[in-house]
C-alpha cells in the first residue's frame, strides 16, 4: 500500500510508520520537518505547516491507498487537508481521543457507540474543555467526506518509548528507584494505557483490512488496577515497592494516570481486539520504556513530583500517620 501519514516523526506516528514500513508498505511523510529528522532515511518527506494552512506540497497527482492523519485537532487542520488531498486518497484513517466521549452517565464497558460531547468549531485554543469538542468536529468532517472510506481510532492513553508526555514514564521511573512509592490515589483505580506499537499494529491492520467505522486502541489486554500498574513497573526494573497512598494538601494537576471517572478507564475493546489490536504485556512496555528512558539520561519530567517533592510528600504522610 501507498500510505501518507500527516505528522509522522514522534510518538504515535513514529510507530505507525515503523509498523507500515515492517509490513512492507511504501510511506510518505507530511509534517514541518522540525522533529525527527534523521529518522526514516531515505523516506519522502513533504514538507507543511498545518497551522499555517501550508500544505502546497501536497498538490500534483500523487495518489494514495491511504492516509493516516496523527496531527489534525482542530477542524481546519482536516478540511485543509482533504481538500488538497481531495479525490487522490482510499482511505482516510483519523486518529481521535476519548476525550471526544460524554463524562455523565457512562458504565464500565462502554464502547465506540457512547454519546458524544457536542462539536466546537469556533475555537482553535485547545483545553480541557475544548481539546475533545474539536476532536468530535473533525471526526464527523472525515466522516462526512469520506464515508465508508473514512476510519476513526480513538486512542486512549497511549504508552511506550518515545512518549513525550511522562505520565507512564513516571510510574516506571518512581517503582524503578524502589522502597515507597507515594500514590495521591486509590490503589484500586482502575487504569487503561494502550503500547503503542499495539495501537500502530491496529491503525495499519485497518488499513490493510480496508475496515470502515470507530474502534478503541485501549488496553492492556487484562485489565488493571492503579497500584498492580506501579507494582508491575517495579517488577520490570527488578525492584520492590511499598506503594503509600497520601493526601497532601496540593496535588500537581492532572497527575499521572490519576482520573476521578473511573468509567473512562474501563472501556471496551472488544472491536479492536477483533479486528486486530494485539495485547502486549503491561511488563514488556514498561521494561521497554525503562530502558528508552535510562538510554536517554533519565531527564526531568514535567509531570508528577520530582523525587525531591515525594520525598517530602512521603515524610509529611510519615508524620501524619
Amino acid at each position: 500500500m501507498r500510505i501518507l501519514v500527516l505528522g509522522g516523526t514522534a510518538f504515535v506516528g513514529r510507530a505507525i510508520v515503523e509498523d507500515a514500513l515492517h509490513r512492507g508498505h511504501d510511506v510518505t511523510l507530511f509534517g514541518r520537518g522540525r522533529t525527527g529528522a534523521g529518522l526514516f532515511p531515505g523516506l519522502p518527506r513533504l514538507t507543511g505547516d498545518r497551522d499555517t494552512g501550508d500544505y502546497a506540497a501536497l498538490a500534483g497527482d500523487t495518489r494514495w491507498d491511504a492516509v493516516v492523519d496523527v496531527s489534525g485537532y482542530v477542524p481546519r487542520h482536516v478540511a485543509q487537508a482533504m481538500d488538497a488531498l481531495g479525490d487522490r486518497i482510499g482511505r482516510y484513517l483519523f486518529i481521535s481521543s476519548h476525550a471526544v466521549y460524554q463524562r455523565e452517565g457512562v458504565a464500565p464497558g462502554s464502547d465506540e457507540d457512547t454519546p458524544r460531547r457536542p462539536p466546537v468549531r469556533d475555537t482553535e485554543v485547545l483545553s480541557e474543555a475544548t481539546y475533545g469538542p474539536c476532536k468530535v468536529a473533525c471526526e464527523d468532517d472525515v466522516t462526512a467526506r469520506h464515508g465508508q472510506r473514512a476510519t476513526i481510532v480513538r486512542a486512549g492513553k497511549v504508552a511506550g518509548p518515545h512518549d513525550p508526555s511522562d505520565m507512564f514514564t513516571y510510574w516506571v521511573r518512581a517503582a524503578a528507584r524502589g522502597g515507597r512509592v507515594a500514590l495521591p490515589a486509590d490503589p484500586a483505580q482502575p487504569v487503561q494505557i494502550v503500547d503503542s506499537r499495539d495501537l500502530a499494529r491496529l491503525v495499519i491492520r485497518l488499513l490493510e483490512d480496508d475496515r470502515p467505522g470507530a474502534f478503541h486502541a485501549v488496553g492492556p489486554e487484562q485489565p488493571v488496577t492503579l497500584g498492580e500498574l506501579i507494582e508491575t513497573c517495579a517488577r520490570a526494573a527488578g525492584a520492590e515497592v511499598e506503594i503509600v497512598r497520601v493526601t497532601p494538601d496540593v496535588v500537581p494537576p492532572m497527575f499521572p494516570l490519576v482520573r476521578e471517572d473511573t468509567a473512562s478507564q474501563q472501556r471496551s475493546a472488544a472491536r479492536a481486539r477483533a479486528a486486530g489490536l494485539p495485547g502486549t504485556a503491561l511488563a514488556v512496555t514498561a521494561a521497554d520504556v525503562l530502558a528508552w528512558d535510562r538510554e536517554r539520561g533519565e531527564p526531568p519530567l514535567e509531570a508528577g513530583w520530582s523525587p525531591e517533592e515525594e520525598r517530602a510528600v512521603l515524610a509529611a504522610a510519615a508524620r501524619t500517620a
